[in-house]
């Protein structure tokens, strides 16, 4: 069972971006950013922050969190807070 681990394809919607869009401003080959968004692959931790500088937000927000350690953290979809 695959697991996804990243929320790529989730952002772009919110922001109202295409996969096609990210290629071209990240210079990748549209099939490997789909594959990113399918989660069939993933993309390296430079890339990944490359990914959100264009979309303007935290580098945390693109991946699925594995457990919270502070309970005072809550991670809320598009952004983290404190309680």
């Amino acid at each position: 069972m695959e697991t996804d681990l990243n929320r790529i394809k989730v952002v772009l919607v919110e922001k109202k971006r295409t996969n096609k869009w990210l290629a071209q401003q990240l210079g990748k080959d549209p099939a490997t950013v789909s594959k990113w968004c399918t989660n069939t692959s993933q993309p390296g931790l430079e890339t990944l922050r490359q990914i959100a500088e264009l979309l303007d937000m935290d580098i945390r927000e693109l991946i699925i969190p594995t457990k919270v350690e502070d309970p005072k953290i809550v991670y809320m979809g598009n952004n983290l807070s404190s309680k």
